[in-house]
């Protein structure tokens, strides 16, 4: 079943944790068992009925055009949004809105490229999709906190998503969000997403759920191992 949802794959950062690696290849294209690590997204999107993918890029965003083209190898159409230099998540995601909502009310799913889960987007998307309806901004998707980020970002209590000290997750890199949450974000401009969460999330306008299952920020060639470690055993496996 097709998803009316459209999609956005973060791609744009440069990778720098990651190099040499990236000096040559952007980090969404670096292999991880049989797919590039950005083919993975692409392909549990197009599994949840998600068809339309936007992706940002910026560093050697032509090789991930290339090598992606418009999408037919996943069953999916993909648009591009590339960026002479990277504009960080909330530029990148206020540059790429025409892509995303068919209506000033849509809400679209963000993913980051760089992470790599076992989230079902299914269930991500009835859930979230019910809470945007409420009247909220943003939907998260929060994972316990890995070593490198001990002390977490948000609290999640009672499903409402705040900037409370104690008891935070980490962001996993996996929202959706509301058009209006962009509204004063200008296109084409550099813009962090952090501050307008933690605007939304103070004013209450931010819901959230907490994934326990299988998440990884790919930041670190350590980290790309691990991927590839878990990929080979839970799903290159079982193709």
């Amino acid at each position: 079943m097709q998803s009316h949802v459209h999609a956005m794959i973060l791609a744009a950062g440069r990778g720098e944790r990651m190099r040499p690696l990236t000096d040559h290849t952007p980090k969404p294209l670096l292999q991880v068992g049989s797919e590039p690590l950005i083919g993975w997204h692409i392909r549990h999107l197009a599994s949840a009925g998600i068809r339309q993918i936007a992706i940002n890029h910026a560093h050697l965003g032509q090789q991930i055009e290339q090598q992606l083209g418009t999408g037919d190898d996943y069953g999916v159409r993909i648009r591009y949004s590339p960026e002479a230099t990277a504009l960080e998540t909330a530029g990148g995601i206020a540059t790429a809105l025409p892509l995303l909502a068919n209506t000033p009310d849509s809400p679209f799913l963000v993913v980051n490229g760089d992470i790599l889960t076992d989230i079902d987007f299914l269930s991500l998307l009835a859930s979230a999709q019910q809470q945007i309806q409420q009247g909220m901004l943003a939907h998260l998707v929060l994972v316990p906190n890995p070593p490198h980020n001990e002390q977490g970002d948000f609290s999640l209590i009672a499903g409402a998503v705040g900037v409370h000290a104690h008891e935070r997750s980490t962001f996993s890199g996996i929202g959706l969000y509301h058009p209006a949450l962009f509204a004063d974000t200008p296109a084409g401009q550099p813009a962090k997403l952090g501050p307008l969460l933690k605007a939304a999330a103070a004013a209450g306008k931010v819901s959230g759920q907490l994934h326990t299952g299988f998440w990884l920020d790919v930041g670190t060639p350590a980290r790309l191992e691990e991927a590839r470690t878990w990929v080979a055993s839970h799903w290159d496996a079982t193709r």
